[in-house]
């Protein structure tokens, strides 16, 4: 029976409640066009959605390290689910903090409790396609607001948005930050793309075809480089890094399981737990405003443990984990998104000069 207590704290016996349900339901987003409608409800109940929220709006604004601390367990428990919750937190952290305060009151109500779901579409202007002439996405200024044209690339979950918190440029190269809700006339979203992992967070284009957005639904802008302009929020950050360190806990911990009653098993997997705790302390330590190495770093390690502890796993496991129903598989195909999400052209050298066993 569902307890419908509210999480106070990473610590709570409630969220680790929670993690044992999502949990159990990983095995249903394999399904075709599945979408975890269900873990989302579950974690709306438990009051997940209030972690990054100010007080002001019915938030309980959890600090850093224990957002950290929190992702962690989720995402040990449904990377999925997990995932799709961080682009609803940036596009929810990025309209709180925002000028517009009618949009504010409009839209973060719901968006705490969980009636309503935003999204985040903003990779052509941080990584995905960032440099191409002319922009994907565009913007005509209008008397009223803006005119948008052309495509967001990769949105998590926008046929189930009500809004996409998406930036279009402007011939002038200013560039602008709106909530756009779906229901606009000449906003469109094509069937989302078969990923190799996650394809039950439905990420996909957005398109706008002649979209009128009005000023009501402005977040920042115009200006120039609005991701650095310190408007809505940074990009980046220790989520990428958190959400591998979690799904590599959950590898580590099945390996700790089989080497219970396997001594084969034992050597390798304390030199896994080994690496995961160092690599979770100095996650949290980061967090916490220490400077223990730089993002980069961190990323580069998570991806590399995420990517041999998942196929540590799948050795373990044998034949068994090479059948869908087994979490091993899953664990393998989910950590290879890490070398494509976000990923910095740093952490992506060293992930490949280690691949190729270049010291």
């Amino acid at each position: 029976m569902l307890d419908n207590g509210t999480i106070a704290n990473p610590g709570d016996h409630l969220l680790d409640a929670l993690c044992e349900q999502i949990s159990g339901m990983a095995t249903e987003l394999d399904a075709a066009e599945a979408w975890p409608s269900k873990q989302l409800e579950l974690c709306g109940r438990y009051g997940v959605f209030e972690w990054f929220m100010r007080r002001e709006w019915g938030g309980q604004q959890w600090d850093e390290v224990d957002i950290v601390r929190g992702y962690l367990k989720l995402s040990a428990a449904c990377l999925t689910t997990t995932f799709i919750i961080t682009q609803r937190s940036g596009a929810c952290r990025r309209i709180e903090v925002c000028d517009n305060e009618l949009l504010k009151k409009r839209l973060l109500p719901d968006l705490v409790t969980g009636a309503s779901f935003a999204t985040l579409g903003i990779s052509h202007l941080t990584t995905s396609r960032r440099h191409l002439d002319p922009p994907v996405l565009r913007a005509e200024e209008t008397a009223d607001g803006f005119v948008l044209n052309g495509f967001s690339p990769w949105v998590t979950g926008a046929s189930h948005a009500d809004h996409v918190l998406t930036g279009a440029t402007l011939d002038d190269g200013r560039q602008i930050l709106v909530a756009l809700p779906t229901n606009l006339s000449g906003v469109s979203i094509p069937p989302s793309a078969q990923l190799v992992g996650l394809s039950a967070s439905q990420t996909g284009e957005v398109r706008c075809n002649r979209v009128e957005v009005s000023h009501d639904w402005l977040i920042a802008g115009p200006v120039e480089n609005i991701m650095s302009q310190g408007v809505g929020a940074k990009t980046g950050g220790l989520q990428t890094s958190t959400l591998a360190v979690g799904l590599a806990r959950a590898a580590v911990d099945f390996l700790n399981t089989e080497a219970e009653r396997r001594d084969d098993l034992c050597e390798s997997t304390n030199s896994m737990n080994a690496q995961c705790e160092r690599l979770t302390s100095d996650l949290l330590a980061i967090a916490s405003g220490q400077r223990v190495c730089s993002n980069e770093q961190l990323r580069t390690r998570a991806n590399s443990l995420v990517l041999r502890s998942t196929q540590a796993a799948l050795v373990a496991a044998k034949g068994s984990g090479y059948v869908t129903s087994h979490p091993a598989g899953r664990w393998c195909c989910e950590a290879l998104f890490f070398l494509v999400w976000s990923c910095p052209q740093p952490v992506m050298a060293a992930n490949l000069c280690e691949l190729a066993g270049i010291a």
